[in-house]
């Protein structure tokens, strides 16, 4: 007898493939400017599901300027990522579908959205992580890219 069943390294079985591949986005993340603080926290919800939130903090009052509920789910094997942006589009879900994965890539898109029509995180050797965000804005082409690093533990 055959099983075609998949194991992760601690003998767990992996019932969602394409989730489990973005897996290295769990965790609490910042990317830091001169302006201010990017945080992004990611968690399981359950075996589908990652739900997190990113926001902005400026200042050291860390008035939050932006905030962003965002979400992971397999579904019926596609990996589909939503953002919700606080005060924006009427608060309306947006909804990007998985195009590329790898161990340490994954390439959302979603065409019919000018900015960002492809959001990609990428993990680099060094533990941290490239996001990109491209599109077109204005009907100009426009990118940006973030920088994460795990989050120190809070004492």
């Amino acid at each position: 007898m055959v099983s075609c069943k998949k194991y992760d390294a601690f003998g767990k079985e992996i019932r969602f493939e394409e989730l489990n591949k973005a897996s290295f986005l769990e965790g609490n993340w910042e990317c830091e400017d001169s302006v201010g603080t990017l945080q992004m926290q990611w968690k399981a919800a359950n075996d589908s599901t990652f739900s997190g939130v990113c926001y902005f903090m400026k200042g050291e009052k860390k008035d939050t300027l932006h905030r962003e509920t965002i979400e992971l789910q397999e579904v019926e094997d596609h990996l589909l990522y939503t953002t919700t942006v606080a005060g924006e589009k009427g608060e309306t879900p947006l909804t990007f579908q998985l195009t590329k994965n790898t161990d340490s890539v994954v390439l959302f898109e979603n065409p019919k959205n000018d900015y960002p029509a492809k959001i990609e995180f990428r993990l680099q050797k060094n533990g941290q992580i490239k996001q990109t965000e491209s599109g077109k804005f204005l009907k100009q082409p426009k990118s940006q890219t973030y920088s994460w690093t795990k989050a120190k533990e809070k004492k």
